[in-house]
């Protein structure tokens, strides 16, 4: 763990090294990942039965490729009620969030008479990544397979890796809530590329969603434009703009939550008071020891972790846009005007409660956000994901005679005559 000081010489040079320390995969990831999806597309399911006996441990052609809905719906009934009821609000209250998410189809005629409008529909069929190997996770499931139900879609797949054959029956059971129509027992990159390409046994979709590993991100980026994707997750991370007031354990177990994540994940606090910061890290120091996870939590904090002492809280704000997090806490007393000075964030968290935990599963909006700085152009994952927008047009004859003439200039212009001609053609009439 590092720390900075934003009032002493040199803070902007370190404060860069922070801002662009790489956390995510390296170039041998890439090549990896390439030679998977070449065999994939290829040879189809031969190979994904073949990584799959490498990665994960067993034999599809003896465990079997396809979980039934019918396993879902046991793992489902089987679930202490307890556990039901947490999965079941959370799943309604991430449908009640995304339904409004939901975009409205526009129809107008212009001044010239002109029909413009834009009509939105769902992909046909869209692909959901859980991942299974270091962390087996319910809600993924939901927060990547609800949008994708709300917005339309009508075939829904779901991949997840069973290391050894075993599966998580949580993840089935959320799978059941969720409405998945397929689910497969396959992941890694060799799984996006499946659902890619397809393979004899798996049809292909038109999107795919959720969270991986690092060759499971690459996947995605190297198949981006044969499927569209929601986005190339890197790390987890969490900032925490926190003053004086905060109970120190409470802030602790805040950068401790995306700390366990992984090695690589990242946990920062901005504060303006030097003994809050000693106050902070003696906690996270303290309860690493107490975690189940402490040895990810611990190289997390050790690798990546930073406590930045700055001389307002104010003054965190522009530092905050420069990381855009993923996931950005303010545990202050008027959250409301540091929120309307971060430009860039994934999801922001108001007030000192409101962890960033509690929206990783029954707040409602997404848990599936832009990492490593992507946040400064990218959104979090939503019904649009799996929806996309066609415009259309309708002109009569009084409409082209008042905009046809422009069109036919431009396209002289342009040099591309039989775009003019086109028009000229009708307007001569």
């Amino acid at each position: 763990m590092i720390r900075l000081n934003a009032s002493e010489p040199g803070f902007s040079t370190a404060f860069d090294t922070l801002v662009n320390a790489r956390r995510e995969s390296d170039a041998h990831v890439a090549r990896d990942v390439q030679v998977i999806v070449t065999a994939v597309r290829e040879q189809g399911d031969a190979a994904v039965e073949a990584f799959t006996r490498k990665f994960d441990g067993h034999a599809l052609n003896e465990t079997g490729w396809r979980i039934e809905k019918s396993d879902c719906a046991v793992a489902l009934k089987g679930l202490d009620p307890e556990l039901r009821g947490a999965l079941e609000l959370a799943r309604d209250r991430i449908a009640a969030y995304h339904e409004k998410q939901k975009p409205a189809d526009s129809d107008t005629i212009d001044a010239d008479g002109i029909r413009l409008g834009a009509r939105w529909r769902a992909v046909d069929a869209a692909g959901v990544y859980v991942p299974g190997g270091r962390a087996a996770y319910p809600s993924s499931v939901l927060m990547n397979a609800i949008p994708a139900k709300v917005a339309g879609v009508e075939r829904l797949v779901m991949v997840t890796p069973t290391p050894k054959g075993e599966i998580n029956p949580l993840v089935l059971a959320a799978a059941e809530l969720a409405g998945v129509d397929e689910v497969w027992r396959i992941g890694g990159a060799q799984a996006v590329a499946a659902l890619a390409y397809g393979t004899g046994r798996i049809k292909p979709v038109d999107v795919v969603t959720g969270p991986g590993n690092a060759w499971v991100a690459e996947a995605k980026r190297q198949l981006y434009g044969v499927v569209g994707i929601d986005m190339v997750a890197g790390p987890s991370e969490i900032v925490v703009v926190a003053d004086a007031d905060n109970d120190p354990e409470w802030t602790a177990a805040d950068l401790l939550s995306q700390a366990e994540h992984d090695p690589t994940s990242q946990s920062i606090l901005f504060t303006d008071d030097a003994g809050f910061a000693d106050a902070v890290a003696a906690a996270v120091d303290r309860q690493i020891g107490e975690l189940a996870t402490k040895d990810v939590a611990r190289q997390s904090w050790d690798a990546n972790g930073a406590i930045i002492l700055v001389p307002d809280l104010p003054a965190a704000c522009p530092l905050v846009d420069r990381l855009a997090p993923e996931h950005l806490e303010l545990a202050v007393a008027d959250p409301e005007a540091l929120f309307a000075q971060v430009r860039h964030a994934g999801s922001v968290f108001l007030g000192r409660y409101t962890p960033e935990a509690v929206g990783d599963y029954v707040a409602g909006p997404n848990h599936v956000l832009p990492t490593g700085r992507r946040a400064r152009f990218s959104s979090g994952l939503s019904v649009l994901d799996f929806m996309k927008r066609t415009s259309f047009l309708a002109l009569d004859e009084a409409g082209l005679q008042k905009i046809g003439p422009a069109a036919v200039a431009l396209a002289g212009a342009e040099g591309l005559p039989a775009h003019a001609r086109s028009v000229a053609l009708r307007l001569r009439r």
